[in-house]
């Protein structure tokens, strides 16, 4: 019975997915239109095309017509062949706009929704299985988009269209072509099944690759401490070389499918040429006789053209069976399909720190101008907040209310594993609450129940920040991009790190590798800590800013901190007893109960 079930959620997985893959046509719905129905004129345009070169050739071969007379049909011929060309042209181009307006969509869609659902949900899966979902999934819709649906348009209706231009002629070739047409479809669906499944084992394959690959990118410095990083490396050719085994089962099944393919085309055009040969020799007898050399080769003319659109779609099967593959890992991976945003509509955005609109006071002797306009006892409120873990196994915090105003200075405190880290990116709606309406008061209007990451005046510098590759002035300007050269150093000496970069060769143009790669853990949360210094946050939070800084650093740093943060609120998750004890309150978060929280 159980297999039963998943058996039928698979079939309706399948359908749905192909629901949604017609769907993503009306994105574009004019440009849509004319890529499907392009094929379809052009192989309509064929018929007199055919119908006028057998012509021409009936008045060369038997009239011996001069060339005067076979002028005009053939400028004719030469303008039908222009006009075909033309049409396909447009229809591919078109086609090939609307396929790259729909990853271009679908990629912000499927980003969107990772900002969306935050990093205790990207967490669970290796970052190098999400690049991949984002990237070579929707890359993999392109085939569909471009090629599949136009030819699978054209393969039901252009067969049939041109058998009975041909039944004018003769009934009994476009009987043959009738006949012999459906059994390539037949055929090309047996192989296809068998081309799906490869393709399902394929992406599979794909994500574990990439998301090997990843992991062991980033922990590669550790596999080589532990000297494990040859075992690794093995571990990664193995996973390559089985998915170059998947790829080359699936391009199998590809050319099976064009082998088959081709057999029963050129049966069915052998079989029309065998005809009109016998006829033309008299041996089917008087009522096969009669037919003229233009009859003829209109007739051989059009029977290829009755397999070339089956032929496209065979061509184009895999590009189908690709995509619905990759649809489904979509589904697997965001168990609903996303829906297409549009291009024009406005994404939230993430930084390390994100400006407030209205400006907060503090005095800088390198001229960063921060006004006292408009200042607002309250923060941030929250009503009945409670919290758990993912999945929703154990309560992190029971239903607590608090508010933070300007000039407040709190500790939270707890042991380890406690929820500290959870709390504070829970404030800013990174984590997801279990219940409760978090009310955040910016630019002088309060934005009620915090949901998003696009949060102006808020900064939040996790335990571990992350430094992207480049300078230590691009790593700042993150956070103020106009920042002139002498407010970064300004920045840097409220962190200590002004001295230490000034006696490097390069200064503020120093690299910074991937992570923070070439500076030391307390060196790379100063740097991040720098950041905070250029903004314009009204919310700070702060998790374990000093836990890798030395007790001298450490002071010098918390000072500046709390003197940039005198007219703001400042949350800090903290195990260290001294920065606890500057604070003005303390919060102790034991048993899913936050102690100390009061007016």
């Amino acid at each position: 019975m159980s297999s039963r079930v998943c058996l039928l959620r698979q079939q309706t997985l399948v359908r749905l997915g192909e629901a949604w893959l017609r769907q993503t046509w009306r994105e574009a719905p004019l440009r849509a239109a004319w890529a499907l129905l392009a094929p379809l004129l052009a192989g309509l345009l064929f018929i007199p095309q055919a119908w006028y070169l057998a012509q021409t050739l009936q008045l060369a071969i038997v009239s011996k017509a001069s060339l005067d007379v076979l002028l005009n049909s053939i400028l004719l011929i030469a303008a039908i062949l222009v006009l075909r060309a033309l049409v396909v042209w447009s229809g591919e181009r078109c086609a090939s706009s609307v396929a790259e307006t729909v990853k271009h969509r679908l990629r912000s869609s499927l980003l969107h929704e990772l900002l969306h659902r935050g990093p205790a949900w990207t967490k669970r899966y290796p970052s190098g299985e999400l690049a991949t979902a984002v990237m070579d999934h929707v890359e993999a819709l392109d085939g569909y988009l471009q090629r599949y649906m136009a030819a699978a348009l054209a393969a039901v209706f252009l067969p049939l269209l041109l058998s009975l231009a041909v039944f004018g002629v003769d009934w009994v070739v476009a009987l043959l072509l009738l006949v012999t047409a459906p059994l390539i479809p037949l055929f090309m669906a047996l192989v296809g099944w068998g081309a799906e499944a490869a393709n399902q084992k394929h992406q599979r394959a794909l994500l574990r690759l990439s998301g090997v690959f990843g992991d062991r990118i980033k922990g590669l410095f550790t596999l080589t401490l532990f000297g494990q990083a040859g075992a690794e490396v093995a571990s990664v050719r193995r996973a390559s070389v089985e998915l170059g085994q998947t790829t080359m089962k699936v391009l199998r099944i590809a050319f099976l499918s064009s082998a088959v393919l081709e057999l029963f085309a050129a049966l069915g055009v052998a079989g029309v040429a065998v005809y009109m040969g016998l006829s033309y020799l008299g041996m089917l007898g008087a009522g096969f006789s009669g037919f003229t050399l233009q009859h003829g080769l209109f007739c051989l003319f059009i029977a290829p053209e009755v397999y070339q659109p089956l032929r496209q779609l065979a061509a184009s099967y895999h590009d189908r069976a690709q995509a619905k593959a990759a649809v489904q890992g979509l589904e697997q991976l965001f168990v609903t399909l996303p829906v297409v945003a549009d291009s024009h509509t406005t994404q939230p955005s993430v930084s390390s720190v994100m400006p407030l609109n209205q400006q907060v006071s503090v005095e800088a002797p390198c001229g960063l101008d921060f006004s006292r306009s408009g200042l607002m006892p309250t923060v941030l409120k929250a009503d009945d907040l409670s919290l758990s873990t993912p999945g929703g196994f154990s309560t992190l915090l029971e239903s607590t209310s608090l508010t933070l105003r300007r000039g407040d200075s709190v500790a939270i405190v707890g042991a380890s594993g406690s929820g500290k880290t959870t709390l504070l990116e829970s404030l800013v709606g990174l984590r997801p609450r279990t219940s409760g309406e978090i009310t955040l008061y910016t630019s002088g209007k309060p934005t009620p129940s915090v949901q998003s990451l696009h949060l102006p005046g808020v900064c939040l510098i996790g335990p571990s920040p992350f430094l992207a590759l480049g300078t230590v002035a691009d790593s700042l300007r993150l956070a103020a991009p106009s920042a002139t050269d002498e407010q970064l150093w300004w920045a840097l000496e409220r962190v200590q790190m002004a001295d230490l970069l000034r006696s490097t060769p390069d200064g503020l143009q120093s690299l910074i590798g991937n992570r923070g790669f070439g500076f030391s853990g307390g060196q790379i949360h100063r740097i991040a800590l720098a950041r905070l210094f250029l903004s314009n946050a009204s919310l700070v939070l702060l998790d374990e800013p000093t836990a890798h800084l030395d007790w001298q650093t450490r002071d010098q740093v918390l000072d500046a901190i709390l003197a940039f943060c005198d007219n703001r609120a400042l949350v800090i998750a903290t195990h260290d007893p001294v920065v606890a004890g500057k604070m003005t309150s303390r919060w102790h978060l034991e048993g899913a109960v936050l102690h100390g929280v009061g007016p």
